[in-house]
């Protein structure tokens, strides 16, 4: 007994949303991990995804800020926000608008090894900042 082959709308069903997966635009996204202040004492995460097409590449997304410093007594400091990150021209220098704790922060950088920049934050004075983004 040989098998047969059915040639019904199944197949055409599998085999259109197969391509439709295969060829569906995909989100952009990237993992974003950073040190700040002056001695690394703070740690933030954060997961962004491509927020506008077209030239120029802008991310954005939820944020959190930890302070992993030694000098804290009552558990680490959490705070959380939002970050908007732009390439500029090429991947070698990057710019942030942050928003933690509704105090807003720009950031601007250049890559060496990682983007070292500086975080300056309303009526706060500015700290270095290391930015790895995978």
């Amino acid at each position: 007994m040989r098998p047969t082959i059915r040639r019904d709308g199944w197949a055409v069903l599998v085999g259109t949303v197969a391509l439709c997966l295969c060829h569906a635009p995909r989100l952009n996204a990237m993992e974003f991990l950073a040190q700040a202040g002056v001695l690394g004492e703070w740690e933030l995460t954060g997961n962004l995804t491509e927020s506008q097409p077209g030239p120029g590449k802008h991310f954005s997304g939820p944020l959190k800020m930890k302070h992993v410093g030694i000098c804290t007594q009552d558990g680490p400091d959490e705070r959380a926000g939002e970050i908007r990150l732009q390439f500029a021209g090429s991947d070698s220098q990057v710019t942030a608008e942050l928003v933690l704790d509704d105090a807003p922060c720009k950031y601007s950088a250049r890559k060496t090894h990682a983007y070292e920049g500086t975080l300056s934050c309303a009526g706060r004075a500015p700290v270095p900042m290391l930015v790895w983004l995978r």
